[in-house]
Order: C-alpha cells, then sequence, then structure tokens
C-alpha cells in the first residue's frame, strides 16, 4: 500500500509511546491519521500537531469505540489502516508471600480480566470493527495488483513468548493477539485484507522512561545488539515496512534486538 493523502489510518494508544511515534510516521506521509486514546489532553495536542483528528475512547468498551470510529470516519473517511497499540501492563505475582508478615495473597481477579480487556479483547474489537469498515472499500490498484483493501497491525510484545515474573496477565494477552493473528488474517483473506503482529522487547516507552537511568542502562544493555533500548521511531518503521509489503500476512514479527527475557 502506498502511504500519501488519500490513506487515512486510525492508531489506538496512539496519545504517547509505540503509537505516537506511528502516529507521527504516517502522518508524515500524508496519512490522515485518527488518534485514538483516553489521555484528552495528550491526544488532542499529538492530533493537532500532525493534522489529524482526537477521538476518546475506552477500547473496552463498545460504545466508545463505535463512536469513535464514527467520528474518524466521518472526519477522513473510512480507515485502510488500523494499528493498535493500546495496552496496560501491570505486573503482579499468580500467589505471593508476604516476607515480613508471611501473609499469602494470590493475583485479583479483577485486574486479570482487565488486562485481558485492554490488550486483547480491546485489540479484537477495534480489528473487527475496522475491518468490517475496510470491507466496505474497492481493491486497491498497485504495480503487484495485490488487490488489497486495508491491513490490520496488532501489538502484542516479547512476553507474550518469554514473560517474567508478575507478567502472567500481560503475558497471556499479549499471547492470545499473538494467537489470533493466523485465523484473523484467514478470515479475511477473501477480502483483501491482511492482518499481522508486531512483539516488541524493550522500548523506551513513558512507563520505561519514568525508571532511574541505572535500571534503564541495564535494560539497554541487556539487549545482545544493538546494547540499548528500541526508540519508538523504529516501531513506527516497523508499521511502514508492513503497511507496504502487501505479502506480509498473518505474521508474528519479534522486533527485539534478540533479547530473549530471564526470569525477573
Amino acid at each position: 500500500m502506498i502511504l500519501n493523502s488519500s490513506v487515512s489510518a486510525v492508531v489506538t494508544g496512539a496519545a504517547s509511546g509505540l503509537g505516537e511515534a506511528t502516529a507521527r510516521r504516517l502522518a508524515s506521509y500524508g496519512v490522515r491519521v485518527a488518534v485514538f486514546d483516553f489521555n484528552a489532553e495528550r491526544g488532542e495536542l499529538l492530533a493537532n500537531d500532525i493534522g489529524g483528528v482526537f477521538c476518546a475512547v475506552d477500547v473496552t468498551r463498545d460504545d466508545q469505540v463505535d463512536a469513535a470510529f464514527a467520528k474518524a470516519r466521518a472526519a477522513h473517511g473510512q480507515e485502510r489502516i488500523l494499528v493498535n497499540c493500546a495496552g496496560i501492563g501491570p505486573a503482579t505475582k499468580t500467589a505471593s508471600r508476604n516476607k515480613t508478615t508471611g501473609a499469602i495473597t494470590h493475583h485479583s481477579m479483577d485486574q486479570f480480566e482487565r488486562v485481558i480487556q485492554v490488550n486483547l479483547i480491546g485489540s479484537f474489537r477495534c480489528g473487527a470493527k475496522s475491518s468490517a469498515g475496510m470491507m466496505t472499500l474497492p481493491p486497491i490498484e498497485d504495480e503487484f495488483n495485490s488487490g488489497e483493501r486495508g491491513v490490520v497491525i496488532n501489538t502484542a510484545s516479547v512476553a507474550a513468548q518469554d514473560g517474567q515474573m508478575g507478567q502472567s496477565a500481560y503475558s497471556a494477552s499479549k499471547a492470545g493477539i499473538v494467537g489470533m493473528t493466523l485465523p484473523m488474517a484467514r478470515d479475511l483473506m477473501a477480502e483483501g485484507i491482511r492482518v499481522n503482529t508486531i512483539l516488541p522487547g524493550i522500548f523506551e516507552t513513558p512507563l520505561l522512561m519514568s525508571m532511574p537511568e541505572k535500571v534503564r542502562q541495564a535494560l539497554g544493555e541487556s539487549v545482545p545488539f544493538p546494547k540499548r533500548m528500541g526508540n519508538p521511531a523504529e516501531y513506527a518503521a516497523m508499521v511502514e515496512s508492513i503497511i507496504r509489503n502487501a505479502y506480509l500476512n498473518g505474521e508474528s514479527i519479534r522486533l527485539d534486538g534478540a533479547i530473549r527475557m530471564a526470569p525477573r
């Protein structure tokens, strides 16, 4: 797919981190970008900066997702690109013992369900609704005659394959995203809609950048090569590569500098 002003995109979780970098990269080619996020202040600032439209949305809510897509499509037309970056990642052990009191507690079920709702079901909700809209579009005529209508790109994590202590909920949600990638691609193959997933490693997101410099340096040095944390612009570059290559479909791609996460 060629990126230009004739194409519109939706990026969830776009107010910061990987989503922001993606929104900025797509907009740099003239793509009309809708910024989906619950952070209205940052979302509005970004949308104004890139000439896009901000849509306040909680991806766990059907009504809010429907309203956000309606607003985005009213402003930009039906999107051909969806990039799911919205996600949360609290860390809690499955069960643990307090070293002082000896009291034993287990993972909150409400918290576990919340992570699954945001990361996994939220990604599927947006993917299903976006792809249904893409099906109304005419196929794109390009040099390869691919007949493509659109592309959905999900964000998982290397934790889907080598989750650390405290990441049971997070890893389960991200593994679910990896697991649904190929079936979604097969569901949509007759309509010319591709589905791929990126598994980022350690990236310079707001969460990690809030850690002490010594901790961030150690994290970067744990990466085989290059020995640093990933830059969100590198994630955005992978998104661009997936969009441009119509033959890339049903794949889950690690973007991690060859890291394999230790138990903690």
